[in-house]
């Protein structure tokens, strides 16, 4: 039986609702977040690549698939091929005129995406929630925010291993009296920030949320702050990063019950 994937059952979503801007916006996110399988001309050399294309009347097309069986389906050959996240994609593409033939004739998920959609794919991936910069002066539960955009950011924090430890969403009110929500991070790394916030913007971007609906902060576990975040903050646990595997060979007859044998 063929896999239905992530991606097939977005596009199914959206199929079944064109007048979902949110059905819509989930598939362009599982779009980001998968692993593609772009098909080339030749292989690539000294990380260049050179795309197949797929020319029609309306512009060029890229070839991408969600799998390497389904990629294999279509080409029926062997060709080469990269294996690149949706958002490297997009960031390769946008501007250049240049759309997206993904799964074509070999899955549900079939669809030609224009230029322009890789363009905004590209510009929409690149927002991120403003940086707490004023003082907090109260923080309390969230509420009024969607099951949506918490659905949405379980999912995303749930890829960031090693990133963070964990992350609070709260209710904050500011110095001057401006008000909104926050998602706290607790003991990140600088280098990690950049690549939480944007996870952080993904997630409200592709809720159909407006980005100003939520800041971020970064906070050592030793805070004060931290301490407010954890009694009334929705927590997030952050997955902790995979223990690296050695691999141990064995010595031929350093096992007294299998010895090694001669031939």
């Amino acid at each position: 039986m063929t896999e239905t994937t992530a991606l097939d059952r977005a596009h199914a979503a959206m199929t079944a609702a064109p007048d979902d801007d949110g059905a819509r916006l989930r598939f362009y996110e599982r779009l980001a977040d998968s692993e593609l399988f772009m098909m080339l001309t030749k292989e690539a050399e000294d990380g260049n690549i050179s795309p197949e294309m797929f020319d029609l009347a309306d512009g060029s097309f890229v070839l991408l698939f969600d799998r390497e069986e389904r990629l294999a389906q279509f080409a029926e050959r062997p060709v080469p091929y990269v294996a690149l996240s949706g958002r490297v994609v997009a960031q390769m593409l946008a501007g250049q005129g240049i759309g997206l033939g993904v799964n074509l004739e070999v899955a549900p998920s079939s669809i030609m995406i224009p230029a322009e959609a890789v363009s905004w794919l590209h510009q929409t991936l690149e927002h991120t929630p403003d940086q707490v910069e004023a003082a907090i002066v109260e923080v309390s539960a969230p509420v009024g925010l969607p099951e949506v955009l918490l659905t949405a950011l379980d999912s995303k924090l749930a890829t960031a291993a090693g990133l963070a430890t964990s992350a609070y969403l709260v209710s904050v009110q500011y110095t001057g009296g401006g008000q909104g929500h926050l998602l706290g991070f607790i003991d990140t790394s600088d280098a990690a920030q950049s690549a939480l916030a944007k996870a952080a913007g993904e997630a409200l971007t592709f809720s159909g949320i407006e980005a100003g609906a939520m800041d971020v902060g970064f906070f050592s576990s030793a805070d004060a702050m931290t301490e407010k975040l954890d009694k009334v903050g929705l927590r997030f646990d952050l997955p902790k990063p995979e223990e690296p595997k050695v691999y141990q060979p064995k010595i031929p007859g350093s096992d007294p019950e299998n010895p090694p044998k001669l031939k």
